[in-house]
């Protein structure tokens, strides 16, 4: 029986993935084995021994101390695209928004009321203080081409954009699936000169920390609309405040509000939006447990943020899963080990991530001794050690 820990509300379509004949769901558990969780800040939290997976329902893993985890080897999950068309939506809805003044216009209609029969005509006299322009044939630039950029990329261009794209890690399968009419861009500061509007779709880590400052709006064209739906820290809000008094931005879209933007000219503060669709909370749960339950029953890591990919499949005997430092000898001393015990290798994935070094073993074993297990846990530089029965 596996216990389950749920430090946020999750999708119950997402928890049904766990079969309740061998999992445990809770949200206060003594001694769980993994914990699921959306926006709860895991930093301040002490971990639990037993822990050994952690996933997030979302992208950002910002709120768990992904270094703590990998020092006690924890897998922490995330689930990249389950959230994509949410973002992407609420993307376009910006772009929109941006270009033409639809919330200036709507406040203003309302202080129509009491008007009476001469609403109409003031309608008339005043909408054109609201115009705006159009965004077929602008330059939409698009920081990141993973799940979400690439979406945002293909759904612009087919609203008729000019689209460049910016991404030097990107994936075969996100190339694959990005429209050929996008020009891949090989430097930032060219495509921050060329865009009217600019998107964030990067994630945030200490080298993308501010990304969007005062050295980068200077490159911009003046007037130029920038979107935030990514992380909130990778725009310097008091450079983007100055930007739109001097005039070089006209507009900022943000999906993270905070005291220094809310009441700010021109900046457009969305309540965190992004993912909070019934779809998007339904497919980052559900992921998120295909994911732990894989781990549990497989062994195989897929999404996680500190542990290499690694995935196998089983055939039919017992599975033993090593984690370890990754440093030399320590493969030649578990299969030593086997070798000692006579049992044989079927099958054998070694993957590492930096420091980390994870092993899938499959064997001709329906199971393997107490002693054997013992044995690697034994072997230093190895500090997790699990056996799967075989099927």
């Amino acid at each position: 029986m596996y216990k389950i820990q749920t430090l946020n509300k999750i999708d119950s379509e997402g928890l049904q993935v766990f079969p309740a004949a061998n999992y445990e769901i809770a949200s206060e558990l003594s001694e769980p084995d993994a914990i699921v969780l959306r926006s709860f800040s895991m930093h301040d939290m002490e971990i639990p021994q037993s822990v050994r997976a952690i996933a997030r329902a979302g992208a950002g893993v910002n709120n768990i101390p992904i270094a703590k985890c990998t020092e006690k080897g924890i897998v922490v999950f995330n689930t990249p695209g389950a959230n994509a068309n949410g973002v992407k939506e609420l993307v376009i809805a910006g772009l929109l928004l941006a270009s033409r003044d639809l919330i200036g216009g709507v406040q203003w209609a309302k202080t129509l009321s009491g008007e009476g029969d001469k609403v109409p005509a003031l309608i008339e006299k005043g909408k054109a203080n609201f115009g705006g322009s159009e965004i077929k044939g602008k330059t939409l630039a698009v920081v990141g081409l993973g799940a979400i950029g690439v979406l945002v990329a293909n759904a612009a261009q087919s609203l008729g954009m000019n689209v460049i794209g910016y991404d030097p890690y990107i994936s075969i399968d996100h190339a694959w699936n990005l429209h050929h009419d996008v020009v891949r861009a090989f430097g930032i500061e060219p495509m921050l000169a060329k865009a009217d509007f600019i998107t964030l779709q990067i994630p945030l880590m200490a080298e993308t920390t501010g990304f969007i400052n005062l050295d980068k709006i200077k490159l911009m064209k003046s007037g130029v609309k920038i979107l935030n739906f990514a992380r909130g820290e990778l725009v310097v809000d008091a450079d983007i405040i100055a930007g739109i008094a001097s005039g070089k931005v006209g507009a900022y879209f943000t999906d993270f509000p905070n005291a220094q933007l809310v009441n700010a000219d021109k900046v457009v503060a969305i309540p965190h939006l992004g993912a909070s669709t019934n779809e998007s909370e339904v497919n980052c749960a559900i992921m998120a447990a295909e994911q732990i339950r894989n781990f549990f029953e497989n062994g195989n890591i897929r999404n996680s943020v500190n542990f290499p990919a690694a995935e196998l499949e089983r055939n039919g005997g017992a599975r033993l899963l090593v984690t370890n430092k990754n440093i030399p000898n320590i493969i030649s001393q578990i299969t030593t080990i086997l070798a000692q015990a006579g049992i044989n290798i079927d099958n054998m994935l070694n993957k590492n991530k930096g420091d980390i070094a994870y092993n899938i073993i499959d064997t001709s074993d329906i199971s393997l001794s107490d002693d054997v297990v013992n044995k690697i846990k034994s072997i230093e530089g190895v500090f997790m050690v699990r056996c799967l029965p075989g099927k």
